[in-house]
């Protein structure tokens, strides 16, 4: 999956849930991918689905009603160095995601094969720049 420095916001300060959710929801916004109401639907959506997937990551994204309010798909990276509580359990990365017509499918699939590995997570966790966070994430 390519990614490049434009979409990740790198070693931020340590915040709650709810925060980093509208946080990734308002970087979405900003690139044009998603009208104001998915961020409202982001937020919603956490109400009744668990959207960590695991291994220090989750990948906060819209409900089914939501997605009306996708301009275009994308993804947003947020990083932590620093844990937050994401429902009880350890969260560093943050992906808000946006899908256009069923393309959150392929998105969530991708994400979840480059991330797969709490070894590869945990490199990312730790690297020291954005070059070194975005090499790490495209390496197989």
């Amino acid at each position: 999956m390519l990614i490049n420095k434009d979409i990740l916001y790198f070693n931020l300060d340590k915040m709650e849930k709810n925060e980093a959710i509208k946080f990734a929801g308002e970087k979405l916004l900003e690139h044009g991918l998603i009208e104001p109401e998915y961020i409202d639907s982001m937020l919603e959506k956490e109400k009744t689905d668990q959207t960590y997937i695991g291994n220090n990551v989750a990948i906060p994204h819209g409900t089914l009603d939501g997605k009306k309010y996708v301009k275009s798909s994308g993804i947003v990276i947020l990083h932590f160095r620093d844990k937050i509580d994401y429902s009880g359990k350890e969260a560093n990365i943050i992906i808000g995601i946006a899908g256009k017509d069923g393309e959150h499918l392929q998105l969530l699939s991708e994400i979840a094969i480059t991330l797969s590995s709490q070894d590869k997570v945990n490199e990312l966790i730790n690297s020291n720049s954005v070059d070194e966070f975005i090499e790490i994430f495209q390496s197989k």
